[in-house]
């Protein structure tokens, strides 16, 4: 096996996006579980926007010449995220996955980023045991929920769309949570027009990059998220990601029509803080 790893271009975004979209679909096939994409199109989308921003580090393996897989890591902001990680379903199981994700990892540290997150199906336990091997600890279940969002408001929580003049309160939010901030993904989402901010008693309590797969939410407390996920016209992708242990949150979905699709385990290396707030993370953590 002449294994051979590299940085991505444009060009590999069509098969790197093949790759992505079948690797997903066989395994969730499999369990009989919804597609991470809804096309071969989709992904090859997804994968291009990955590959020409400068925010995300690329790299793609290559088997005796022809690409076999590939793997990023969101460095837009302090802590890192990893994925979307493929390998072809025809050349698993050869340690192609695992060799994509040290690439990554001696990034992180090259980097001297100060943790590393990801995110893992819950249905798919080779990859549980690969990532916990890797040193990476568990910390949190979330649930996968779809359906319409519920247009409903939360009482004292005003929702609007975001400025540039939100992105220091946002940070600061962020931090106070998380205790890192995600601004580089706040400021993305500025500019596609998509974050939005709540104000309680006229302060900002809380605030998302969207509602979908591919963005987060922070609030001071429930009721801010709530007040985000109840303004939102729809969700994007999947759908949107509830930490399983705020009983509140994930209760007040499933009384408003949202269903769970999907269980995922939220993993770590290096500075994880217990949040201190309410959250939803994204599919990068």
């Amino acid at each position: 096996m002449d294994l051979v790893l590299r940085a991505g271009t444009a060009d590999d975004a069509r098969e790197c996006g093949r790759i992505c979209y079948e690797s997903f679909a066989a395994l969730a096939d499999a369990h009989g579980f919804p597609h991470d994409f809804p096309s071969v199109g989709v992904a090859i989308e997804t994968i291009s926007t990955l590959l020409a921003h400068p925010g995300f580090y690329s790299v793609v393996a290559e088997l005796d010449g022809r690409i076999a897989g590939s793997n990023f890591l969101d460095e837009r902001s302090p802590v890192v995220g990893v994925g979307p990680i493929t390998v072809d379903p025809a050349v698993q199981n050869q340690g192609i996955g695992r060799t994509l994700m040290q690439n990554v990892m001696h990034r992180a540290a090259d980097r001297q980023a100060p943790g590393i997150r990801l995110l893992q199906s819950g249905y798919h336990c080779r990859s549980f045991a690969l990532y916990a091997g890797l040193g990476f600890e568990f910390r949190e279940t979330l649930a996968c929920l779809q359906g319409t969002p519920p247009h409903q408001g939360i009482d004292g929580h005003a929702v609007r769309p975001a400025t540039d003049a939100d992105l220091p309160a946002c940070n600061d939010l962020c931090r106070r949570v998380h205790g890192v901030d995600r601004g580089g993904e706040v400021a993305d989402a500025l500019k596609l027009g998509t974050a939005r901010v709540v104000e309680h008693d006229g302060r900002l309590t809380g605030y998302a990059t969207d509602l979908a797969l591919f963005a987060h939410a922070v609030g001071e407390t429930t009721e801010d998220v709530k007040a985000l996920i109840g303004s939102a016209l729809s969700f994007g992708g999947l759908g949107i990601l509830v930490p399983a242990r705020n009983s509140a949150l994930l209760q007040w979905c499933l009384g408003n029509g949202l269903r769970v699709v999907l269980l995922m385990s939220l993993m770590t290396i290096g500075l994880y803080n217990e949040p201190a707030g309410a959250y939803l993370p994204s599919i990068l953590y």
